[in-house]
């Protein structure tokens, strides 16, 4: 369930001439310039399929101005990760919001694309099934049919690490192709459980009124989830371009979660499909939302670690994603949310 401003400044000069009628009139001060207003660049940013609440921190953030204040005009455009992933690559695009699983895949294609910012905090998908069928932990998988959209996204990658948690494949499953429908899969027991975002299937779910088990990928591996991608040539021509983004991008997260109700309020005027019948539903996804966006407790904001980063990389490899372990110190770099790497 996926859902879909510009500050302007007006500045008065006011002008005020003294004259006297009875003295010679006085040397008129020289005149000051105005200060010119502050350069702005434009900047295109790849995000998800389509408009969507989920985005709210980047409606946030160009409601409040604060991209405007870094000197960026920030155009958001929609589509898929893979293909924003190149056009980060090629340097077409100089940012996109794309996963830790995503950016190995690039770096193994050659890609020279490195993740800067960590937005979500949590890696999003989950496996997630009615209450009634008692499947709280990946070994009771085993035997049960499980669907997904297809073997490809974060997904698939989130499958597989919970999988191999258990010391299960694939083959100790019955893995169903079921698209998109996942909550309603779950819904008429088509499946006995599916994968999906935590924000999207067991939301629907608790929304009619059923109670769901989730299985996290985190609570076994930690995937660095959806953050701030951009590509070696920008890094290193443009740093300033790259931390006024990164500082603009976690003001406007910092906001959205200290005020939820106005950035669901501004998140309505970029996707206003989202309100109307759709709102209570929206505002569930949106509150669930909140909970990855949040910094966990003794971790920089945005920041990542080279350990998280190694696994992730001898994960991809060993489950036949990319062929060779990624070194870990190509994929990341915490030089514009923290003084140095860590």
């Amino acid at each position: 369930m996926k859902f879909k401003t510009q500050t302007l400044i007006f500045l008065m000069l006011i002008l005020g001439l003294a004259l006297s009628a009875c003295a010679p009139l006085p040397t008129p001060p020289a005149a000051r310039d105005e200060p010119a207003a502050p350069a702005v660049e434009s900047v295109k940013l790849g995000l998800g399929f389509i408009p969507s609440i989920q985005f709210a921190p980047y409606y946030v953030g160009i409601e409040k101005g604060f991209f405007q204040d870094a000197g960026l005009e920030l155009e958001l455009s929609y589509g898929f990760e893979n293909d924003y992933l190149k056009l980060v690559g090629i340097d077409e695009y100089q940012f996109m919001v794309g996963s830790g699983d995503q950016v190995v895949l690039g770096r193994a294609q050659g890609l020279p694309v490195r993740y800067v910012l960590n937005w979500y905090t949590r890696f999003p998908v989950v496996i997630f099934s009615k209450t009634d069928r008692a499947i709280t932990q990946p070994a009771d998988l085993a035997g049960k049919t499980v669907g997904i959209p297809g073997a490809f996204g974060a997904s698939y990658v989130a499958l597989r690490g919970i999988l191999e948690a258990a010391g299960l494949t694939e083959q100790d499953i019955r893995l169903e192709s079921i698209g998109f429908t996942q909550a309603a899969a779950v819904s008429a027991d088509k499946v006995d459980a599916a994968v999906d975002y935590a924000v999207n299937g067991p939301v629907v779910l608790a929304l009619a009124g059923a109670s769901t088990n989730q299985i996290a990928l985190d609570d076994y591996l930690v995937i660095p989830a959806n953050g701030l991608v951009t590509n070696e040539k920008t890094i290193a021509e443009r740093p300033e371009l790259v931390q006024a983004l990164v500082r603009a991008t976690q003001q406007a997260i910092a906001y959205t979660l200290a005020n939820p109700d106005e950035a669901f309020a501004i998140a309505l005027k970029t996707v206003p499909e989202a309100g109307g019948d759709n709102e209570a539903a929206s505002r569930a996804v949106f509150d669930a939302s909140l909970a990855f966006w949040a910094p966990r407790a003794g971790q920089t904001p945005g920041a990542t670690n080279e350990a998280d980063w190694q696994a992730t990389a001898t994960f991809m490899q060993r489950i036949g994603l990319v062929d060779n372990v990624v070194p870990a110190d190509s994929l990341f770099t915490n030089q514009f949310v923290a003084d140095e790497d860590e």
